[in-house]
């Protein structure tokens, strides 16, 4: 038994409170009286041995230090639901995998092909949820990860789905004028991507050129999507992988203002960890993932 956790109901009673601003509201919502949940919240202040609301008349409001907790509550019942409905849905009829994945590598490369092996193996349904971070499995319900990483994750088993390889300098064709040398770059706006913040002083670097202070000053964006959506609109020159924008290359609605790229060592893994059993659909999606990743590689390979 865990000693320090305080009763569940007692912080459902709690989170229900601090986010409805009303023990009757919250009494509605979980389906109990409203001297119960007043029952409930005032157990745990006496547990905690710490004020949770002032009592202002007939109204309450959160203190900082219950405003604090309210938080950290909430994110654990989220996880403790995410959870439970994931077991439910692992037992049902069916097999079922939860994959984490990049924001953009499952807009414009994953999801595309996912039809393809729902073709080859239709009684098996592929969830997607996003992290652009490293995560612990032991901390999140995923089955697998495909993760932007220079080598594979402590503790865990896949593989190397493809190299990135490079990194191009894109924009749209009305910004192209008559840029000829890396030099005339300095005069558009650029585009960062948050998670590479020194990608353009590394691409500078490369091509031999001085790293303009006023390129650091270019507007960051969370996810590769932002920086190409940016890019189509006019809004700067942005530095993205080449196998995601290839196929805009090709139909012209971006266009690569100088033609030095900026190689890169890290890749796209998928991976899961070492200490679960891989199941038969794990293995199937390893296996097809592996085989769509080297026929994309090949498409898009630079010549």
């Amino acid at each position: 038994m865990r000693k320090g956790i305080p009763n569940l109901s007692a912080l459902q009673a709690f989170e229900a409170t601090a986010r409805l601003g009303s023990f009757t509201r919250a009494a509605d919502e979980l389906a109990l009286t409203h001297s119960a949940v007043h029952r409930q919240v005032s157990a745990l202040e006496a547990r905690l041995g710490v004020e949770l609301f002032s009592r202002v008349r007939r109204r309450i409001v959160l203190t900082d230090a219950g405003a604090e907790y309210a938080g950290r509550i909430r994110q654990h019942l989220d996880q403790i639901e995410k959870d439970t409905f994931s077991l439910m849905s692992r037992a049902s009829l069916g097999r079922r995998l939860h994959i984490a994945v990049l924001p953009t590598l499952a807009a414009n490369w994953l999801i595309p092909r996912l039809k393809d092996f729902q073709r080859h193996y239709p009684d098996i349904s592929v969830s997607l949820s996003l992290r652009t971070l490293p995560f612990q499995f032991d901390d999140e319900p995923f089955d697998a990860a495909i993760y932007h990483s220079h080598a594979a994750w402590p503790g865990t088993q896949g593989s190397l789905l493809f190299a990135e390889r490079e990194l191009v300098p894109i924009c749209s064709p009305q910004l192209l004028a008559n840029l000829g040398s890396a030099q005339d770059l300095t005069q558009l706006t650029h585009l960062h991507l948050n998670s590479r913040p020194d990608a353009w002083r590394q691409w500078y670097e490369h091509v031999a050129v001085p790293y303009p202070a006023e390129a650091a000053g270019g507007p960051r964006y969370e996810m590769f999507a932002m920086v190409l959506s940016a890019a189509q609109a006019g809004l700067g020159v942005g530095l993205v992988p080449r196998f995601l924008v290839q196929q805009l290359l090709d139909r012209g609605d971006l266009v690569m203002p100088v033609s030095e790229p900026l190689p890169v060592s890290q890749g796209y893994y998928f991976g899961y960890p070492m200490r679960n059993e891989v199941t038969a659909a794990l293995q199937a999606f390893e296996q097809w993932i592996n085989q769509a990743a080297q026929a994309s590689f090949e498409r898009v390979r630079p010549s």
